[in-house]
């Protein structure tokens, strides 16, 4: 019995988060054969999605692509934020203000698991528990050797370009050559306390605390369940952080008076590490990375989904000129 199976395509794309599966989404659509690969099962690539708030950016390239229409359908929307100080606060009208360009508030999870479906209807090539181990790269083609983690056999899938869309801890950005790139990187000497509460939105904007004790944020997830961060030292633990103590710190950097904010029973919390990283240019010969991979930023507004995205529509467009109009590698 083989203990290796050979497959060939187009695009070999690493990851089915938000940049690997939009991106596998446009190709299939506009009939440029490709194949995604996870190392994660469906059910764990659902519990990695935090982030909720879509630009208007990101939900216009998903719409031209006919991939938004449960994004739209279920989603809340939001045009505004408000700053709350310790003795004022600040409604900014951001969607009044630019003409219309608002927010929609859809758990990342969800819109992910809407787009891996979609795919998976359309006839698109995933592999689940695929897990990368080396990309080899000649003038012509690159070549993705993986590990099939239930059948134990490997699995070597050849194509004309890698697109890396598996994070920053992935095989595809380890891949690229140091000395092919510039970095760009800056490490905060803070950390953010990130909660999930199931706890009813106390206002249906976001709310940003800018308070002496360090900021602090609220954002509705849905009807039951509210997303909120404290900036704490990098010193500290979660441990450090019992549930008596995050409200009480929510309630001071963000309540005001006549606005209470509602308490739940707290469900998730972690510590999330600040830092800025960003990789130019942003792959190397035939591997060509998106999203995460490419570049890290702070995570408030869901910037690292909706960056990914925007990414992905990017780097689509270009491999489907270089398809369709013949373009030589030079074109990436």
């Amino acid at each position: 019995m083989k203990n290796y199976t050979q497959l060939q395509t187009s695009v070999c794309i690493l990851g089915s988060g938000p940049a690997g599966i939009v991106l596998g989404s446009i190709l299939l659509r506009n009939g440029i054969d490709c194949i995604i690969i996870d190392k994660y099962n469906r059910e764990e690539i659902y519990a990695r999605g935090r982030a909720g708030v879509i630009e208007s950016t990101t939900v216009e390239i998903l719409r031209k692509n006919d991939l938004a229409d449960t994004l739209l359908k279920k989603a809340y929307t939001h045009g505004s934020c408000e700053f709350r100080y310790p003795d004022k606060s600040l409604i900014f009208e951001y969607g009044t203000l630019s003409g219309g360009d608002v927010h929609h508030v859809y758990p990342q999870s969800d819109l992910n698991d809407d787009l891996i479906e979609k795919y998976i209807n359309d006839g698109g090539k995933l592999l689940f528990h695929h897990e990368g181990k080396k990309i080899v790269q000649s003038d012509d083609k690159v070549e993705v050797e993986c590990s099939d983690l239930d059948s134990k056999k490997t699995v070597t899938i050849q194509a004309d370009f890698v697109a890396g869309c598996d994070g920053y801890h992935g095989l595809a950005r380890q891949s690229v050559p140091p000395e092919a790139v510039d970095i760009y990187s800056k490490q905060y000497n803070y950390c953010w306390l990130a909660i999930l509460a199931y706890a009813p939105p106390s206002a249906q904007h976001t709310l940003y605390g800018v308070h002496p004790d360090g900021f602090a944020a609220h954002m509705l997830r849905n009807s039951k369940i509210s997303r909120y961060y404290l900036q704490i030292p990098s010193t500290d633990t979660l441990e450090d952080w019992s549930d008596e103590r995050i409200w009480a710190n929510l309630h001071q950097r963000l309540a005001k008076e006549g606005c209470p904010l509602n308490e739940g029973e707290i469900f998730q919390k972690r510590i999330m590490e600040l830092r800025n990283y960003v990789m130019e240019p942003m792959g190397y010969q035939r591997l060509l990375l998106a999203g995460d991979a490419a570049h890290i930023i702070t995570p408030m507004g869901g910037k690292g989904l909706n960056l990914a995205v925007q990414d992905a529509g990017v780097l689509a467009e270009t491999l489907i000129s270089y398809y369709l109009e013949n373009h030589d590698i030079s074109y990436l």
